[in-house]
C-alpha cells in the first residue's frame, strides 16, 4: 500500500472509533492514549494470523491427506506406501478411511481412492484399476473339499453368504444362489474380515481379487473356483479438478497408477459361464 492509502485507512479507523489514534508532528507521528491501547493486542492478533496463515501454507506443501475404504486401505494401499515415503520424503502422508464420500469443499482431504463409475461431478477421476469378482480361500480348504466347479460352492462354508457379490457371482453360471435356511454362517462387515477368516480356512469369502494382489501371489489365498466376473465398477483416484497440477497430487497420482500396473492379478476364466470375463487391468 502507498503512504497515501495508508494514511486514509487510519482516518477511516479514526472515525470510527471517534478519537485521533496519532499525534501528527512535523516529522513523525507518536500514539495517543487510545492508540497505546489498541497497539499491543492489534499487533499480537495480527503476528497469530500471521503464525496460523504459514503454518497452513507449510502444511498445505508438505501434507498430504489420502481418504480410502477401509479394505482399499487396508490391502491395496498400506502395503505398498512405504515405497512412495521412501521416493517422497518430503511428504508427510496421511491416510484416513471412510465409508462415505468425503466432501472436498469441507474435509481437510487431497485425494480420494473411491469404488465406483467414476462420475463424481466437479472431480478429476483416474482409473486405478478395473475390478471382478470372484471366490478365494486358501488352498488347504479347497483341496479338503474338493472345489472345482460352481455346483461345489453349494456344499462349502461361505463367508457373508447374503452379499448381492455371491448372487452376481452365481448368476453368471445360470445358478441361484445357495439358501443356507438354518446352516451357521458368518456375515463379515467388510471384504478385509472375509479374507482374513478365508485365509485362516473357515470358509470361502467373495472378493474383489485386485485388492489381494500379494495374499494371492504368495499362496495364501486362491481361487476356490477358476472364475472370476467383470465388475462395471472400478477404483478411481479422485480429487478436485482445479487442483489437478498441485505438485503433491501429481506426484502420488503417477506412483498409484504404476504400483497398480505393475500389481496385475492373473483372472481365471472357466467355460460355461454366461459372462465375458475381463482382462486384468
Amino acid at each position: 500500500m502507498t503512504q497515501a492509502a495508508v494514511s486514509y485507512q487510519i482516518r477511516l479507523l479514526e472515525d470510527r472509533l471517534g478519537a485521533a489514534l496519532f499525534v501528527r508532528q512535523p516529522r513523525h507521528v507518536v500514539l495517543t492514549a487510545i492508540g497505546q491501547r489498541l497497539a499491543g493486542p492489534v499487533s499480537k492478533a495480527l503476528a497469530d494470523i500471521g503464525t496460523v496463515f504459514r503454518d497452513l501454507c507449510e502444511e498445505s506443501q508438505t501434507v498430504l491427506t489420502i481418504s480410502a475404504l477401509q479394505t482399499m486401505a487396508i490391502n491395496w494401499l498400506s502395503p505398498r506406501l512405504a515405497q512412495f515415503q521412501i521416493e517422497n520424503p518430503q511428504f508427510e502422508v496421511r491416510v484416513g478411511t471412510s465409508e462415505h464420500l468425503v466432501d472436498f469443499a469441507t474435509e481437510s482431504v487431497d485425494l480420494a481412492l473411491r469404488y465406483g463409475l467414476g462420475n463424481w461431478p466437479g472431480l478429476a477421476a483416474e482409473k486405478l484399476f478395473s475390478c471382478h469378482l470372484a471366490p478365494l480361500c486358501s488352498p488347504e480348504l479347497r483341496e479338503r473339499l474338493q472345489l472345482n466347479r460352481p455346483e461345489d460352492l453349494l456344499r462349502a462354508p461361505l463367508l457373508s453368504p447374503g452379499d448381492d457379490f455371491w448372487k452376481i457371482w452365481f448368476a453368471d453360471f445360470g445358478i441361484e444362489a445357495p439358501r443356507l435356511g438354518g446352516r451357521a454362517t458368518m456375515a463379515l462387515q467388510m471384504q478385509a474380515m472375509s479374507i482374513q477368516a478365508a485365509m485362516r480356512g473357515h470358509g470361502v469369502a467373495m472378493a474383489v481379487p485386485e485388492l489381494f494382489a500379494y495374499d494371492i501371489a504368495a499362496g495364501r489365498l486362491v481361487f476356490a473356483v477358476e472364475h472370476a466376473v467383470a465388475d462395471e465398477r472400478a477404483y478411481w483416484i479422485v480429487y478436485p479438478q482445479e487442483r489437478q497440477r498441485e505438485r503433491k497430487i501429481r506426484l502420488f497420482r503417477d506412483w498409484a497408477l504404476a504400483e497398480a500396473k505393475a500389481a496385475c492379478v492373473k483372472l481365471p476364466t472357466m467355460e460355461g459361464s454366461r459372462g465375458v470375463t475381463m482382462p486384468a487391468p
